[in-house]
């Protein structure tokens, strides 16, 4: 079943407070239903986003009072619908400080359908004029949704954006799907699919769920990963023994093997400047993170805190490794500086079991699956950990998350 929507959406939940952020307004954009949900998700966007903080005002507040409550800077806005059908949207974002000098203004004609992408769209310019830093509120997210369907478990490929708002079904299954992994163009999903009994490697088309196979050897097909430039995936194959991590061309389905011995290597992930590798291996004695350089095949062991780390990746300055750790007997999801060693656990609830950490791809903020009482659900902590969101589903469970990259 492909492109099927789905009849629940996630519920974000902020479960840990704002320090030191950007105090910004944001004044209604109208009184009708569009304006009001236009409004609204754009605040949800700011109080999520771990950089603004709220501030509240009187309606049609002038700068003067908005600056007196608090606020560094305000959005205004309008919505009307024109004699076509569509929502003329128009936006000011002031600075209170200067006196109310606009450093933002912009207009946009859309229908009804694109007013949700358009609010995301708005809170994306706004992050990005106020911080420096692209934002990642038109970015969406892919996860796997398990759930009960007639005594049996169904598994669904599901992707949403990345409030976890409009989910869609891309690929459903009474077999396991594993492993999804974006595209760097966010057009196509790599994937793990069991549907005939054993592991295969597919790229699905996100606009049209077209399917291409990837792999199908004997033993494990597994953790496929973009290259950089998209012509490539690394991946795990056990089809000469133990698993070991190999690199295939889509183009011409060549393959190169890049890691070797006896040891268990899985899942990896490229470097942002395609270089290296990072991956999980038992070599050292218990899983580990190590770094294999694509230039001369040397690799280098980076974790050495905690007796188990696995599914590492790199954020985009690649100045930091985020990853599955266990210490004291417990799994969560910790940030090691690549160059100090130095650890950071970013969730600690010592009645939940977390894994699968993906990053946004400005870097700021970790999406990951957790279970507690055995339900699975989707979290999402700021990179520094002071922000906590929880992205409850309605039934089922909801685990193995993949951040998109930006899309155009």
């Amino acid at each position: 079943m492909l492109l099927t929507k789905v009849v629940f959406a996630l519920d974000l939940e902020l479960t840990q407070g704002l320090h030191a952020a950007l105090p910004v307004g944001v004044e209604s954009f109208g009184q009708s239903e569009a304006a009001s949900s236009l409004t609204s998700i754009i605040r949800q966007d700011f109080a999520h986003s771990g950089q603004f903080k709220l501030i509240q005002a009187m309606p049609d507040s002038p700068v003067t009072m908005w600056r007196a409550a608090g606020a560094d800077s305000v959005l205004k806005g309008s919505l009307v619908k024109d004699s076509s059908g569509k929502y003329d949207v128009r936006i000011n974002l002031l600075d209170t400080v200067a006196g109310g000098e606009k450093v933002l203004n912009r207009q946009f004609l859309v229908s009804n359908d694109e007013l949700r992408s358009l609010a995301h769209y708005i809170s994306d310019l706004v992050y990005e004029k106020l911080t420096g830093e692209k934002g990642v509120f038109s970015t969406r997210i892919a996860y796997i949704w398990v759930r009960n369907f007639h005594g049996s478990l169904r598994y669904s490929l599901e992707i949403a954006d990345s409030d976890g708002s409009n989910p869609q079904s891309l690929l459903t299954s009474s077999e396991p799907i594993m492993s999804p992994s974006w595209s760097p163009d966010g057009r196509k999903i790599a994937c793990v699919s069991f549907e005939k009994r054993r592991s295969q490697i597919f790229i699905v088309n996100v606009e049209t769920g077209e399917r291409q196979l990837v792999t199908s050897f004997p033993g494990i097909n597994g953790a496929p990963a973009w290259s950089p430039d998209g012509k490539s995936l690394a991946l795990v194959l056990s089809k000469v023994g133990n698993p070991k991590i190999y690199k295939v061309d889509l183009a011409n389905g060549q393959m190169q093997q890049l890691t070797f011995g006896n040891s268990i290597d899985t899942e990896p992930h490229f470097s942002h400047d395609g270089k290296s590798i990072i991956f999980t291996s038992g070599r050292g004695g218990t899983p580990q993170i190590y770094r294999l350089n694509l230039n001369d095949g040397k690799i280098t062991r980076l974790t050495f805190v905690g007796n188990y780390n696995a599914r590492a990746s790199l954020t985009p300055n690649q100045a930091e490794l985020v990853m599955l750790h266990r210490e004291d007997g417990h799994f969560s999801i910790a940030v090691q500086n690549i160059v100090t060693g130095e650890v950071n656990i970013l969730s600690d609830d010592g009645n939940a079991v977390d894994e699968s950490p993906s990053i946004s791809p400005n870097g700021r903020m970790v999406l990951y699956a957790t279970s507690k009482n055995d339900k699975g659900m989707l979290e999402i902590a700021s990179i520094d950990g002071r922000i906590h969101l929880r992205l409850p589903s309605k039934d089922g469970n909801v685990q193995e998350p993949s951040w998109s990259p930006f899309l155009q």
